[in-house]
């Protein structure tokens, strides 16, 4: 608990108010170990500074222990199915491990849901099989979970298989994507659901994660770390969950955003405020959202410029910030916006509608 606590200081200090726990597959992150580990992290300060919402990321649970998680205060829960093919699932799961169950893990989100978790996050590891066969089933569970809970995917995420230490298959993928086939899919997923945030991790490299923006990713992970233990000692030689693509650090990741007209949301209103599952999605499905979420982002926005920023960057920034605030059509809203920006400017933090 030490450890993950010196870890989730050191993030803070870069500037990070939203984190993934990632919790793997082992029998000794039973729900009271899981649960201490939330606690701890979101006890972390560094100064002034908290983590303002953990989404947690681990292994199929009871209905009961998924209870026990959403009485914990997380954001959204998940869970990747590596790939929906029963036959291919079995041959890269095979009998005697703990994802050996098909069903178990097909049916988790559905066990979560029951348990009161609001948010929940899918995902396949594209290159197992044919990535047609592989955005059909997103689409198909997405539309199940419309059906039976009323609440589609609050994230959907997007990992390309990477070379992994002792995996020999992750040095020949058996259906490598492209990079064209990979635009083709976000594309496709952002038409089907464009509810959904779309979620790229640091697996790929910088130029195809700017690019990928334009076709419908909505959430990047910056300056991560796949060994555990990495963020307090970057020479910490726990071995890597999977290789990097990306290895600039939060400051570069929100540069190069700026550069592209676009800035990073360090936001957490809706969490707090209850706009989550149901009411998220109404908000969310007729466009409604933006009128929380463009506020939102500009008040994380300011405050990383303020506390976190490197001169460059937070140069460029702020006169972003000017002129999307310009751009808000409605008069009070801008008003509400320029007020609490100055408010934040005389050092008041973690404003949100």
């Amino acid at each position: 608990m030490d450890e993950i606590e010196q870890e989730t200081k050191t993030l803070l200090k870069e500037g990070h108010k939203r984190i993934l726990l990632i919790c793997g597959e082992t029998p000794r992150n039973d729900i009271d170990y899981i649960c201490n580990a939330i606690r701890r992290t979101y006890a972390a300060r560094n100064g002034k500074d908290y983590v303002r919402r953990i989404n947690v990321e681990l292994a199929p649970m009871s209905v009961e222990d998924f209870r026990k998680l959403k009485a914990e205060k997380i954001g959204t829960y998940v869970c990747f199915q590596e790939t929906y093919d029963p036959i291919a699932y079995q041959q890269f799961h095979p009998a005697g491990s703990p994802k050996a169950d098909y069903e178990n893990r097909l049916l988790v989100m559905d066990r979560a849901m029951e348990g009161g978790i609001d948010d929940v996050g899918l995902g396949v590891l594209f290159g197992l099989v044919d990535y047609r066969f592989e955005v059909l089933a997103l689409v198909e569970h997405a539309a199940h979970l419309e059906s039976v809970f009323g609440c589609g995917p609050h994230t959907i995420s997007f990992p390309r298989i990477e070379p992994a230490d002792g995996v020999e298959f992750t040095q020949h993928i058996p259906n490598p994507v492209s990079d064209d086939d990979f635009k083709k899919i976000i594309a496709i997923i952002r038409i089907a659901m464009p509810y959904t945030g779309i979620i790229l991790s640091t697996r790929e490299n910088d130029k195809i994660r700017n690019e990928l923006i334009e076709y419908g990713v909505s959430q990047v992970s910056a300056g991560s770390r796949t060994n555990p233990g990495a963020y307090s000692d970057e020479e910490e030689g726990t071995g890597s969950q999977f290789s990097l693509g990306d290895h600039r650090s939060l400051d570069e990741v929100i540069s190069d955003m700026i550069d592209g007209g676009y800035i990073p949301s360090f936001c957490t209103g809706c969490y707090r405020k209850g706009r989550v599952g149901n009411d998220f999605m109404d908000l969310a499905k007729p466009g409604l959202i933006k009128q929380f979420c463009m506020p939102n982002g500009l008040f994380t926005f300011r405050e990383y410029l303020n506390d976190f920023a490197s001169p460059a960057t937070r140069e460029k920034g702020l006169k972003l910030m000017e002129t999307l605030i310009k751009q808000i059509q409605n008069e009070n809203l801008q008003k509400t916006v320029q007020e609490n920006v100055q408010k934040i400017d005389k050092g008041e933090r973690d404003i949100y509608l």
